[in-house]
């Protein structure tokens, strides 16, 4: 599975330090996965002193949280932008929604992925930042899951164990596709992302009461035009 590059600035200028060195990191993993990074590399990369950063940044955690922060905010954005596309109102085809757009952000933006998804890396609990964008995706999550037992749409009344099944399933699927497991995995004549949206259909289908659930779903990994 190919990576997403990330875009590579010219240069530092005054007064936007702190991206750069956000910047540098990003690059940094991607080119030697996380242990390749540090502060006083990502100030080599920026081409200030190596004292410079640490006016932003104390330590790496600290820099791995700022590039934490900065792939949720996006990650939001693009779960954000599919739930509102869902033309509607169905609760059960937001809820996918959610899924495909987790799944098609992760396989494009694999460092910023990894870098949220692995907690040792960063300092999650004084991000209030990252704290405040995860719980507005868990409320998109979970809204659409309390209508849909309201309405009686779904087939198990523990909505909680639902939503963490939807999470592994998904987040296995986006490591699957990143770590190129469906080399061996896809179905047939499938691409990975073919296959995961077949994973994708069969599990809406199983958790909806209704039988036209999973074709009613737009669960396509592709931004519209």
């Amino acid at each position: 599975m190919p990576k997403a590059k990330t875009p590579r600035r010219t240069g530092y200028h005054h007064g936007n330090l702190r991206e750069v060195l956000i910047d540098a990191a990003v690059q940094l993993v991607e080119e030697g996965g996380p242990g390749n990074v540090s502060v006083r590399e990502a100030a080599k990369r920026a081409g200030v002193s190596p004292g410079a950063p640490f006016r932003h940044f104390a330590n790496k955690t600290a820099l791995m949280t700022a590039v934490a922060e900065q792939a949720m905010s996006r990650f939001r954005s693009e779960i954000t932008n599919a739930v509102e596309s869902v033309a509607t109102d169905d609760p059960i085809e937001r809820f996918a929604a959610v899924g495909i757009a987790y799944l098609r952000w992760a396989i494009r933006n694999p460092t910023h992925f990894q870098v949220i998804s692995t907690r040792s890396l960063i300092d999650w609990d004084s991000s209030e930042s990252l704290r405040h964008d995860n719980e507005a995706v868990r409320a998109l999550v979970e809204g659409s899951m309390v209508e849909a037992q309201r309405r009686n749409m779904l087939r198990s009344y523990d909505i909680a164990e639902t939503q963490i099944a939807a999470r592994a399933l998904v987040y296995g699927l986006a490591r699957m596709c990143i770590d190129g497991h469906f080399a061996q995995w896809a179905v047939a004549g499938h691409t990975a992302e073919q296959t995961a949206q077949d994973v994708l259909k069969h599990f809406v289908a199983l958790i909806g009461n209704e039988p036209e659930t999973a074709k009613k779903a737009d669960l396509t990994l592709e931004h519209p035009d």
